[in-house]
């Protein structure tokens, strides 16, 4: 019974990681989902420069925005 107890904390940070992974990478999800024909771009920006913060936010903003149908903005 020990054993499980012992295990346990590693289970809850590695659980952590994972929601910490998939939050980090929320724009990059956003722009595949909504099928932004800059997706790539903004996938690139979200790894490389997601970290400062306001990569991340620009990332976010940026595909969030609605796109036209021509693919203006």
């Amino acid at each position: 019974m020990l054993g499980f107890f012992v295990g346990l904390p590693i289970l809850i940070i590695l659980g952590i990681c994972i929601v910490a992974f998939a939050l980090y990478l929320l724009p990059t999800w956003i722009a595949l989902f909504r099928g932004k024909k800059q997706r790539l771009a903004i996938c690139l920006i979200n790894i490389f420069a997601g970290w400062t913060v306001i990569g991340w936010l620009g990332s976010l903003i940026w595909a969030s925005i609605k796109e036209d149908s021509d693919g203006n903005k």
